[in-house]
């Protein structure tokens, strides 16, 4: 593995490394500790619940790849190969969910101060989110057919293929992101909004979109290399990317970057920062909360399916009543 040599019939073209997925597997497994017990703390399971459980996912994924580590030669066992592939599926379906979340923890920023807001903030998990749900079905599919090794090479570079289309929309949906969240944060700061509850997430969010915008270049350029993996053709493995042949380069842009990204959302918990009823924003003063009057009539449960997309809830929001003396909205300070 060090000299990027090939291991001929190894699932993974090197010997795993067997310490390694042992500490990101409880890395990540303490992190979901840590998430879930301050989204029961601060109540915001709806705001950062998808959190938790990608740590999980990829606490169950690493256990996985601990275990391959161990059986990674693949001779014709069905259980070698599904181990494999779910460990794969179960790391790398994570990091658009995470960004998914990111979208939503800013549309709550939005909601706070939502007459800065480039988009309705009610459009921003619903428009973005229906993206995303594009790209998870792509990533997840093209994943699913790139590390079946028991497949053809035909069908790897199809689901090669089709994880770059995902890769792309990500990123293109990464920069739409920056540029959105810079609009709101100009507008802030020329309104002389500094309340911590927008900036500390906020600077959050730029870490954690950067964390993933390296971990998407990383797989681009990844997938754009020779990706086809003919486990008893020695040649073939040679040629592979160095990407492929080398495992550091998966710890360090893959399993790190995003270990880095869980723990930053432990640490800074959206939570502490933002009210919990998104009805609730903050006057022009950047001082004063108010909570708008909102009459619904009731979301169905399909709403929450397609992310608000569609059977969207019927409401009437004022979200900037204070400019009325705080005649016909709540005042909490």
């Amino acid at each position: 593995m060090e000299n990027g040599k090939p291991v001929e019939g190894s699932l993974y073209v090197y010997a795993p490394n067997k310490v390694a997925p042992v500490f990101f597997a409880i890395a990540f497994a303490v992190s979901a500790v840590g998430h879930i017990w301050q989204c029961h703390r601060y109540k915001c399971f709806k705001m950062i619940g998808l959190h938790p459980l990608c740590a999980v996912l990829f606490a169950a994924g690493y256990a996985l790849r601990e275990y391959g580590a161990f059986d990674y030669v693949y001779t014709g066992s069905f259980l070698t190969l599904i181990t494999f592939i779910l460990s794969q599926i179960f790391i790398y379906i994570c990091p658009p969910l995470l960004e998914l979340a990111n979208y939503h923890i800013l549309g709550r920023i939005l909601y706070y101060v939502p007459y800065f807001a480039p988009l309705p903030p009610g459009r921003v998990l619903s428009t973005f989110g229906g993206l995303m749900i594009v790209v998870e079905t792509l990533n997840s599919l093209g994943v699913a057919l790139s590390t079946n090794r028991s497949s053809k090479s035909g069908v790897q570079e199809l689901g090669s293929q089709i994880t770059i289309a995902a890769l792309a929309i990500q990123l293109g949906v990464i920069i739409i992101f920056f540029v959105l969240a810079a609009i709101f944060h100009r507008r802030c700061a020329k309104g002389n909004i500094n309340a911590r509850a927008i900036s500390t997430p906020l600077i959050t969010l730029y870490i954690s979109m950067a964390l993933i915008l390296i971990r998407c270049i990383y797989r681009l350029v990844e997938h754009f290399g020779n990706t086809t993996v003919r486990v008893g053709d020695a040649e073939s493995l040679i040629a592979l990317s160095p990407i492929l042949r080398y495992e550091w380069y998966f710890y360090v842009f893959e399993a790190s970057l995003m270990l880095i990204n869980s723990v930053i959302w432990n640490v800074w918990n959206p939570g502490r920062y933002l009210p919990i009823n998104r009805h609730i924003y903050l006057a022009r003063d950047g001082k004063t909360e108010l909570e708008a009057k909102v009459q619904t009539a009731g979301r169905p449960w399909l709403a929450l399916l397609t992310l608000g997309m569609f059977f969207r809830e019927k409401q009437e929001y004022h979200p900037f009543l204070e400019l009325d003396g705080y005649s016909d909205a709540n005042s909490r300070i």
